[in-house]
């Protein structure tokens, strides 16, 4: 930043750069150079974010703050949906879930870290809308609580369905045809091997008194 003042005016002209100098020094103190935050605290989430109806998705989320942190600064990291100021979907000191999630939100943050990771579990359709994380935590001087203020927008897409016919209805639709052709007509094979029983029993039948005949005059020669 460049002045440009006067000093003819003595003293009051001075103060005046003084107080100018000092206000520079706030604002690059409050706002380093190459950082894109607005203000002294606050939360850095995606702004959108998918899912697959029925998966599961993880929404990132950091925070920053210029305090110095009590010996016990008991953070707790809360959820809200829909909009800035909608229902609380989730309280890491208390355990409290919504409702609508239950069993299916999982939270992996650790206190102190300033950031973390909230997993939804088995997507739904009315889980398409904004998620906002709020912090609470205790400074050497007093408790404070901030929020993210644009918050994260999930979209949730249908998931694609493929019907695959399973083996053991195509085994079935097999054997059935099988039975359908069998009862419609004879099976060759077994015209054939029912007239070869036929004959050797035929056979059987006809032989038989012949050898029984031949045995009783052998045995009376004998």
């Amino acid at each position: 930043m460049s002045l440009l003042v006067s000093l003819t005016g003595g003293i009051p002209d001075m103060a005046s750069v003084l107080l100018l100098l000092l206000l520079a020094a706030c604002l690059q103190a409050g706002n380093p150079a190459g950082s894109n935050r607005e203000y002294l605290y606050g939360f850095d989430q995606q702004t959108h974010i998918s899912g697959v109806q029925g998966d599961s998705i993880e929404i990132p989320f950091s925070f920053y703050f210029p305090w110095k942190l009590a010996k016990d600064p008991q953070m707790r990291i809360l959820w809200r949906w829909k909009h800035f100021h909608g229902e609380f979907i989730y309280n890491s000191s208390s355990g409290f879930i919504h409702e609508h999630f239950k069993n299916r939100l999982i939270l992996n943050w650790t206190q102190p870290q300033a950031s973390g990771v909230l997993r939804i579990l088995d997507l739904k359709e009315k889980d398409q809308t904004v998620y906002f994380c709020r912090v609470h935590l205790k400074t050497k001087k007093c408790t404070e609580s901030f929020q993210s203020i644009n918050g994260t927008q999930l979209f949730i897409t249908p998931a694609v369905r493929t019907i695959t016919k399973s083996p053991s209805i195509v085994t079935s639709a097999v054997t059935m045809a099988g039975l359908e052709d069998i009862e419609g007509q004879r099976n060759p094979s077994l015209v054939s091997l029912g007239a070869t029983i036929g004959v050797v029993l035929a056979t059987a039948v006809l032989i038989t008194p012949v050898y029984v005949m031949l045995i009783f005059l052998r045995w009376k020669k004998r």
